[in-house]
Order: structure tokens, then sequence, then C-alpha cells
């Protein structure tokens, strides 16, 4: 196994041949080249490691090399090499980009080590690439599945605020995945290889939260034995997520307004300001209105940090995105367990369709991941879900399975899932369809099929009527 591909640029023909040979020798595959012209040529042709480019050529400048590696193939780290070392030559050599600057004649383990660490550096660069992809397909926008239209809204939103440091404020019920929103909005932004921290303000009495969040010194409290950074120095640079915000306490909201507006504030026990530069999203599945509105939350500190507000849809005022999801989870359970589960029957889809999934995509996952885990066969079917799931109309389905085919017993359900979609976007065919990711006129087949057309103008008849009594 090679160590690494070099290319050697020496116009030195007894130099360039001596070294070559000994670097083949330790493992690396090595091209030479003569000039300036040869080298651009070669790299062209073939990806390298690393190059070693003595700066003087017949036919150029080493300088010229490493500006146009610099530019064109960013991955290549170049070693300079002169017989005319400076000090102000290395200076300038490392400020143009150079990975590094040796002096002829070269020692064998000088050389050695120069190449080892330029392998070593690139290998820890590509490592980073490889996490942030990584941390980008988990946290990234497509991590939040959705085509109906208000997620999209919601896509829009995040894009348009991901750069600023504009406070959110995401609401929603439980489980419609205000966490995930909230680390897509910090992945897309310029903070985001620095901290994401994230708090649940529910979770914890008044007394710990507020040392969880600003820090305490030593002797501030009985037990504080020595110092504690809290999340937001922690956060220092990039976002801090705290969730559940609706359950502050009042003394908490004014020291929450203050940060906010300031970015200051002082550990629990200190007299010391800590600044900090910090992005907040805030999240709460309560109406703060409501609690503001009742007193039990502070008018000034809700238009604060409703600046910005994504509100959530539940997941059964989006049914259309159910399949979306479903099979996005089912993707990641194979992934993490090594089943081997293709697709959901279509009499399962529909049945998870008609759920009114009160824990939202949270409590879908769950389902999902139970029927991967236990069922036993390559498609997930209605008997593979919970008995809550299948439902009374499961039930009469299996009882009556022998004077109702397959498409009759699926007509309800798909009828129910056209219609809530039309209902949702005032009637309009073309919004339904795209919400419902099949083409126009799959629908218009479907619509009269199911009869839809006529409730459609029969309702609109009955109106008419009525209007004119």
């Amino acid at each position: 196994m090679t160590k690494g591909t070099l290319l050697l640029v020496d116009d030195d023909r007894h130099v360039q041949t001596s070294m070559a040979e000994w670097l083949r020798e330790q493992d690396y595959v090595v091209d030479t080249a003569s000039g300036q012209t040869d080298a651009l040529a070669a790299l062209a042709k073939r990806t390298y490691d690393v190059a070693l480019v003595d700066i003087r050529l017949s036919d150029g400048d080493g300088f010229d090399i490493l500006a146009h590696c610099r530019k064109n193939h960013p991955a290549v780290s170049v070693i300079l090499l002169t017989g005319y070392g400076t000090v102000d030559a290395a200076i300038e050599a490392i400020r143009a980009g150079a990975f590094d600057f040796l002096t002829k004649p070269l020692i064998d383990e000088e050389l050695e080590m120069a190449i080892e660490r330029a392998l070593a550096q690139r290998e820890v660069i590509r490592e980073n690439t490889n996490l942030k992809a990584q941390l980008d397909m988990k946290f990234g926008i497509d991590n939040v599945v959705g085509h109906d239209h208000r997620m999209r809204r919601v896509f829009d939103i995040i894009d348009s605020v991901a750069d600023t440091r504009t406070t959110v404020l995401i609401t929603g019920e439980s489980g419609t995945g205000k966490s995930l929103i909230a680390r897509a909005i910090h992945r897309r932004s310029t903070r985001r290889d620095k901290p994401f921290v994230e708090v649940a303000c529910g979770a914890l009495p008044e007394t710990l939260l507020e040392t969880e969040l600003f820090g305490h010194v030593a002797g501030a409290f009985t037990g504080a034995t020595g110092d504690k950074i809290g999340k937001f120095k922690q956060a220092d640079g990039g976002t801090i997520f705290l969730d559940e915000i609706g359950t502050a306490s009042p003394a908490l909201q004014v020291k929450l307004l203050r940060v906010l507006q300031e970015l200051q504030f002082e550990p629990v026990g200190s007299t010391k300001t800590c600044s900090v530069d910090v992005r907040v999203i805030l999240a709460t599945n309560e109406d703060l209105a409501e609690r503001m509105a009742a007193g039990a939350f502070r008018q000034d500190l809700f238009y604060r940090i409703n600046v910005i507000n994504i509100e959530l849809p539940p997941l059964r005022d989006r049914i259309s995105d159910i399949p979306l999801l479903a099979r996005h989870f089912l993707k990641q359970v194979c992934e993490e367990t090594g089943r081997q589960v293709r697709d959901f029957s279509d009499e399962a889809m529909a049945a998870l369709q008609r759920l009114r999934l009160p824990g939202n995509v949270r409590e879908l996952q769950n389902i999902v991941e139970r029927a991967v885990l236990l069922g036993r066969g390559d498609m997930i079917r209605p008997e593979d879900l919970p008995a809550s799931v299948q439902g009374p109309a499961m039930t009469h389905r299996l009882e009556s399975a022998a004077n109702h085919s397959l498409k009759e017993s699926l007509e309800a359900p798909e009828r129910q899932i056209i219609l809530a979609m039309l209902d949702s976007n005032n009637w309009n065919r073309n919004e339904t369809a795209d919400a419902l990711g099949i083409n126009r006129t799959t629908l218009y087949k479907k619509m009269k099929r199911l009869g839809l057309e006529e409730e459609r103008r029969a309702a609109r008849s009955d109106t008419q009527v009525a209007s004119r009594s």
C-alpha cells in the first residue's frame, strides 16, 4: 500500500532522479516534471496529495505553480524547495499558501517528515469534511421532511433568517420537530462551526435552571464548591436553543430579557459581567399570547422574542407528508438496525394517514421503528402496526374480507385524504396535486372515480339555493 501520490518538480535532472528514486523506496508514488509547463500538464491529468516544487525553474517560478494549485487544485499540499533559502523567502512562501519551505541540500528525514505532516493535515481536513457532511445530513434542512405548502413556507423562512442574528421563536405542538428546526437554522448559518447548545427549560427547577443558563461562582450557594460555566457562555460564538420557554419563572424572564437585549449577564453569586456573542432560538408548545394576557409571561419579553415566529403545523393538518416521513424513518431504522424492509403496504400507509397522531412526528417515528423491529416480512402491513393504529376500521375489514376487495377497502381513506387536502387548499387543484405529490391528471381521475366532483357541484348548488332563499 502506498503512502501517497507525489509530484516532484525540479529542473536539475540529477536531483530529480535521485530524490524520486529515494521517495519511491519509501513507498510513495512519484511523478516528475522538469519545469512549470510539464508540472501544469501533470496536475491536469492526475490528482496528487503533495507537490514538491523547486522555486527556480528553467521555464517559470515555483510560486506560479503554487498559485495555480491554490486556485485550481486546492487539495494539493505544496512544499517549496530552494537552494537559496532565506527567512524572508520562507515567510513569503507560507503567506502565499505553501505548506512548508525546505532548503537544499535536503536531509532525508526532514523531507519525509514534511511530507508526512502534509498528508496528516489532508487526512484531518478530509475527516472534518466528512463529519460536516454527516452533520448536514442529520441536522440540515434535508432532514426536515415535508412538501406540504405549510412546510415549504417554513423552509423559506429558515433560508431567510438562518444567516442573521435575529431571535427566532418556534411554536407548535409537542413532537412537531422544533428542536430539528432550530438545529437546521444553526447548520445553515455562518455559526455552523461553533457550538449549538440546547436547554430544556421545563426539565429543571427554577434554581437549577438559572445556574444552568448563566453559571455560578464557588460559594454562590450550598454545594457550589467550584465555578460553573453556564450554557450561554458555552454557546459563545454559536447558537443557544431554549426549549419550553413558556415555563420560565418571572425572575428568570427578567434575566433573559437583559441577555437578549444586551448579550450580558452575571453568573449566580458574581458581580462580574460576562458578555457573549450568541444567537438565541426559543421554542414553546404553549400559547405565549394567552400566558401574557394572564400575567404569567412578561409583555416586553414576549415582544422581544416574537421577532420571527416559525409555526410548525401539527401532522394531522399535513397528512400528505405522512408517507414521506414514514419512509424517511423507515430508511433510518433499516440503516441503523440492518433490517431489510422495502416499504409500507397501501393498507398500512392508509392506516397511518387516518391517525390523529397527537404526538405528531415523534409519535409517527416511534410507530415506524416498532413496526420495523417487530415486523416479519419485507413490507410493513397493517398487522405490523400497533392495535391502536389498526383501529376498528381494520377489524371491520378483516371480518368482511370475503365480501370486500382490497380496492374497495382503500377507497374510503383515499377519499378522506384527498377531500381533506382539497378543503385545506380551498379546492385549488394545482396546489392540492402538489401537496399530495401527484400530477393534476391523476388528481382529476381520482376525484372523478371517488365522486368528489359531484360532491363539490352538489355543495355549490345547495349554497346557491340557500342564498336565493
